[in-house]
């Protein structure tokens, strides 16, 4: 079985906001805000102890945030609404049920790319690791060189450094056992941060769930020729988020269910 496929619609709601025609929620433009045509995308499970503070954080330099709520069964909601009022920039999507974060991107995609003027798009973790001075630099170059997509990476430089081994061996792995990642040119394809324009999220189509959705968003680079490019980036490990990480038998399983899908698609 494919982890997490899904081929059904799924189902989300926005809190505080009205619909408009077509099933995407609309959203009201709010004056003020800081980078209006970029929007963060937030997968959010069970993050209370750090959605506000990585919420608040990334809308002093980007003011559109949608948080997609993927089920959460602590704080997470109340704690994005607390946000809110000091980020007026923020949204919330639910899912009524846990689907994954591959669903929740893809759900947080669809709300952002139906915004006005919405250009620039950021998929962006809930738990603190991923640093807004690299958001910034990816969007830069999105606006002044030929690429439609750039993924981050841990394996740019002095940032190795900071990666655990057992994280580092996972990583590794999953790049060497993948000849579409190779092929590309990416090292660490499995990195969570990454920045798009609209010819990207038009077209992206994610049917993975679960975490193999990483392995799928590379195939729909290969697949439409994205012009694609990598940025070195600073990931913060904390005792919180180690606590998330993935196991090398996971990862494996990750790119085995990639690998999978990728036939599933033709």
């Amino acid at each position: 079985m494919v982890d997490g496929a899904s081929q059904t619609p799924r189902p989300a709601t926005e809190d505080g906001n009205c619909g408009k025609p077509g099933g995407v929620p609309g959203s009201p433009r709010v004056p003020g805000i800081p980078n209006p045509e970029v929007w963060l995308i937030v997968p959010v499970y069970n993050e209370a102890p750090v959605i506000r503070d990585v919420v608040v954080n990334a809308s002093h330099t980007f003011g559109h945030i949608v948080c997609v709520d993927d089920g959460s069964s602590d704080g997470s909601v109340a704690q994005i609404k607390a946000a809110q009022q000091v980020a007026p920039g923020v949204r919330i999507v639910r899912h009524p049920i846990n689907l994954g974060q591959g669903a929740a991107i893809q759900t947080g995609v669809e709300y952002a790319r139906e915004q006005p003027g919405a250009r620039y798009f950021v998929t962006f973790d809930a738990d603190g690791q991923h640093q807004v001075p690299d958001v910034e630099a990816m969007i830069g170059r999105l606006r002044t060189e030929p690429v439609d997509i750039v993924i981050g990476t841990r394996f740019g430089g002095e940032q190795s450094r900071s990666v655990p081994l057992l994280r580092r061996i996972v990583l590794r792995s999953i790049v060497f056992l993948s000849l579409r990642n190779r092929r590309l040119g990416l090292t660490d394809a499995h990195n969570g941060l990454r920045a798009f324009n609209r010819t990207v999220a038009d077209k992206l189509d994610l049917l993975m769930n679960g975490m193999s959705h990483a392995s799928e968003f590379v195939g729909l680079i290969d697949r439409h020729k994205w012009r694609v490019a990598e940025q070195p980036v600073t990931i913060l490990y904390t005792e919180y988020s180690r606590a998330k990480g993935q196991s090398l038998f996971n990862g494996v399983n990750i790119l085995a269910d990639g690998l999978l899908h990728a036939r599933l698609r033709r």
